[in-house]
């Protein structure tokens, strides 16, 4: 098996993917790159068993044939390498691999390609297609609200729910929730499954660069993303996402309007003065006067700072956890933000003041915390 391939855009496939790789892994043959030859397409896998990513580029070729490559090894030559052809030389009777380059050859052993996990097919699955750009806002919004507790598997995923007439995305660590709609986007049918967070992570980061349209298939158990010559194939979370819909409280008399960088600012200012396990800054809402506060009882530490906001409703004194309220702005892309509430002991919700599109939905909730004194 021989093949010849410029030496930058085999890296950059290969960078493409190896986001994709553990750093510990329990099959070793999953250190490894899996590199197919057929026709004169290059197929190269990267797989860590629950998610796996393929990348397809042409090469001169007139041997079709198959062969793993440790990652780490191919990639750390590549990167210093000039742009310049390279020559690939594998004899599949000991696996070992030669590279001829203009100046010198290398030799590195690699592994029977038999070994290596076969990439998940998707029988019978279910279509739906999306710009990059919707996707990749979908990810933006929802992905810092996923949870991170083993206990809860379900919660550490975005759940992904097409009806035809929207498409959902919902995120939450049973803290705050995200919830973000589109009404352009649609699906032939009825579907729900919950996306674990490391692939819509690789994602986030490819979608970016592109402006293609991205395929999603899915059945009960795996779900496919693809575009541009990219493929990502990954296990879906098995379980039942919790009612979110029953968390959303659904009447708010106690309306905020305000500068989502003044609060943001502000929030990360008094925050550095707030308990270190607790986190918790004090909203206190009067007429049009909001006054941000935060303490730390043990080391006597406090602050507080006062914004003009524009509010409807009772005078109101809410606590919140900082770190949770930062996130949410920071995810955010509008001039002002709403929070509604009810009560002291009930959800906020946090919305932009003007969506983003008239297609586009964002609801973002978080709890209160007990505020102490």
């Amino acid at each position: 098996m021989k093949f010849i391939v410029s030496s930058s855009t085999l890296l950059k496939h290969l960078q493409s993917i190896a986001g994709v790789l553990n750093s510990s892994n329990t099959l070793p043959i999953l250190d490894n790159f899996l590199f197919e030859i057929e026709g004169k397409q290059l197929t190269i896998s990267a797989s860590d068993l629950e998610s796996t990513m393929v990348t397809r580029t042409t090469v001169e070729a007139k041997e079709e044939g198959r062969i793993a490559v440790p990652a780490r090894l191919i990639l750390d030559t590549l990167k210093n390498f000039p742009e310049q052809p390279l020559t690939f030389t594998v004899d599949e009777k000991t696996y070992g691999m030669e590279i001829s380059s203009e100046n010198g050859k290398f030799k590195l052993s690699g592994f029977s390609a038999d070994e290596y996990p076969k990439i998940p097919t998707l029988e019978e699955p279910s279509n739906v297609t999306l710009s990059s750009e919707v996707l990749n806002e979908a990810i933006i919004r929802t992905l810092f609200a996923t949870g991170s507790d083993d206990l809860r598997p379900v919660m550490s995923g975005v759940f992904f729910e097409f009806g035809k007439d929207h498409l959902r995305f919902v995120a939450t660590d049973a803290h705050r929730l995200v919830r973000y709609s589109r009404t352009d986007s649609s699906a032939d049918g009825n579907a729900a499954f919950i996306v674990p967070k490391k692939p819509l992570n690789l994602l986030k980061g490819l979608l970016a660069s592109t402006t293609s349209d991205v395929k999603i298939q899915y059945n009960e158990k795996n779900v496919r993303f693809t575009f541009d010559e990219l493929t990502i194939v990954s296990r879906l979370i098995d379980g039942k996402f919790p009612n979110y819909n029953a968390v959303i409280p659904e009447v708010n008399p106690n309306k905020m309007t305000i500068s989502r960088q003044s609060l943001l600012s502000s929030i990360r200012r008094v925050s550095i003065f707030s308990n270190k396990t607790t986190h918790q800054v004090r909203l206190k809402i009067t007429g049009s006067e909001l006054i941000v506060s935060a303490e730390d009882l043990d080391f006597a530490n406090e602050a507080n700072e006062r914004l003009t906001c524009s509010y409807e409703g009772e005078d109101m004194e809410i606590g919140f956890n900082s770190k949770f309220i930062i996130d949410m702005l920071n995810n955010l892309d509008c001039e002002d933000v709403v929070l509604e509430m009810s009560a002291p002991n009930r959800a906020g919700i946090m919305v932009p003041a003007v969506q983003g599109s008239e297609y586009e939905d964002v609801l973002m909730l978080v709890m209160p915390v007990m505020l102490n004194g």
